[in-house]
């Protein structure tokens, strides 16, 4: 079965493309450009980010701070055709970066800095970046006071931004989005219009992830003032929520349950918080129940993927609990989703199967990768990889995935690629990892090792220690289990399911 939202916000007396939203009389280049310049003359002096050092950055002086560093870029010879490697912490340099590219008509591959060296450069290695900015004074250089950037002709296929996810097989893979998407997730958020008082909100998410990358453009029309936090620590969070008056909360759902777990939380006042709005990791339905009664405010949970631009499915505030706890809600006004079976067809209502999506916030394909766009794009859809069922509602639910991936605080990991690191560990004979239900990441690994004859098996520091040298923190296995041999299928494949059943027995040890 297929589902539609019930209207497309796309279309409006504004028109359909970037070009035709527009300020008369605007010059800069794509729609991420424009969204900068218009919010510059909207909002003025209004904040638009807040460092955790207490230094603002106004909403003018993003537009002209980016107008010197476009001009630096163009200097350095970098435009059209060209790409960019931000490889900083989410800070306004990035920002910064970002939209000084999209006015000089280059794209920007964000490059999370908590990946290892190993992981950043194979990132890099797939987008060939003409530049490369891994430090905050890298982007103070480009700067050229009081310089604007030559014109660059408006083209709204021309690609803006490379989002990387791991997808199913470990392998970076760059879903890459042109000023089309950016301007249509705008348009699924927002709509047409722009905001008019001001919003306070925290940065939840690293800026080379999806949630940030192709929402900025939203952020800028909505006029919101950004606090920027070196780390995310619960206290630190709500600290910042108490003392700022901040209305609506965006996170992830293991931040939420680190939030609900700081031992001050009752005795605050947050009587500020009226929704949440929660992504990237699967909510259980007992962290929404008890969300919503500590915070007394409205839970909404949503569901997408890099691939989908950062926006699919939502749950309403009023929804009843049949859908705000066992559900992802229903499609955005606009996008459609349907399951279908393994040779893409259509599902009944009700019955499970691969989930489709089709919007137009969805990636242009992987960036030099054709093969992996081929598969994942086909005549308008997108393949999710998730598993799920609509019901006759039109409501979404998920079943599970159709690779092993699983996602940890709101990160990807590919259990082949973790194992992969985790072989050559001394007293390793084999291993393979799985995932196991954790209340506040969602979801851990667990190494399940074979040791080698005459030795003793490694312990989990061990494991971590030989893992970390390749592997970003958060992939790196949480439990462990030792075995005498590996389960295997009828066929002489790893039995996934009875190394699932492994993990989550050890829950219990």
């Amino acid at each position: 079965m297929s589902v539609t939202g019930d209207r497309d916000p796309l279309r409006s007396r504004h028109g359909s493309t970037p070009s035709e939203w527009l300020a008369p009389g605007t010059h800069l280049p794509g729609y991420l450009a424009a969204a900068v310049g218009e919010a510059a003359a909207r909002f003025g002096e209004r904040p638009a980010f807040i460092s955790d050092d207490g230094s603002v950055l106004s909403y003018v002086r993003l537009h002209e701070w980016s107008d010197e560093i476009a001009a630096g870029l163009q200097n350095a010879g970098i435009g059209p055709g060209h790409r960019v490697g931000l490889s900083l912490d989410s800070t306004v340099e990035w920002v910064a970066a970002y939209v000084a590219a999209a006015k000089a008509g280059a794209t920007v591959a964000g490059v999370n800095p908590r990946l290892t060296s190993v992981e950043r450069q194979a990132c890099l290695d797939r987008v060939e970046p003409s530049m490369v900015l891994a430090d905050p004074d890298d982007v103070l250089r480009l700067a050229r006071s009081g310089s604007q950037p030559s014109t660059v002709p408006n083209d709204p296929d021309r690609p803006v931004a490379v989002v990387f996810t791991s997808g199913t097989s470990g392998a970076p893979k760059g879903a890459w989005f042109s000023d089309h998407q950016l301007t249509a997730v705008t348009r699924y958020d927002l709509g047409p219009g722009w905001g008019t008082e001001p919003v306070a909100q925290f940065g939840s998410t690293q800026f080379a992830h999806v949630g940030f990358t192709t929402k900025l453009p939203w952020y800028l029309r909505l006029g919101t003032t950004t606090h920027l936090l070196s780390r995310w620590r619960a206290g630190d969070v709500l600290d910042l929520i108490e003392r700022e008056q901040i209305s609506t909360i965006g996170a992830v759902a293991p931040q939420v349950a680190l939030m609900l777990r700081d031992p001050d939380f009752d005795s605050r006042n947050l009587d500020c918080v009226k929704l949440l709005i929660v992504g990237g990791a699967a909510s259980p339905p007992a962290l929404v129940r008890e969300a919503r009664k500590r915070f007394g405010a409205g839970y909404s949970i949503r569901w997408s993927s890099t691939e989908g631009g950062g926006v699919g499915t939502a749950t309403g505030v009023d929804d009843p609990d049949e859908i705000a706890l066992h559900s992802v809600g229903r499609p955005r006004p606009g996008m459609t989703v349907e399951a279908r079976d393994g040779d893409g067809r259509p599902l009944p209502t009700g019955e499970a199967g691969e989930l489709w999506l089709r919007s137009r916030a969805v990636m242009s394909g992987y960036w030099n990768d054709p093969e992996a766009t081929a598969h994942a794009l086909s005549g308008g859809w997108l393949r999710t990889g998730d598993m799920g069922m609509v019901d006759p509602t039109g409501c979404v639910t998920l079943t599970g995935r159709r690779s092993d991936m699983y996602i940890r605080g709101g990160y990807n990991v590919h259990p082949d690629e973790v194992a992969s690191a985790l072989s050559t560990c001394p007293g390793v004979a084999q291993v393979a990892v799985a995932p196991r239900p954790d209340p506040v990441l969602g979801e851990i690994g667990v190494a399940i090792v074979v040791p080698r004859a005459g030795s003793g098996p490694p312990t989990l520091d061990e494991l971590r220690s030989h893992g970390a040298t390749t592997l970003a923190r958060f992939k790196l296995p949480e439990a462990l289990v030792v075995v005498d041999s590996l389960p295997l299928t009828p066929m002489q494949k790893l039995d996934r399911g009875r190394l699932i059943e492994l993990a989550r027995a050890s829950a219990s040890r």
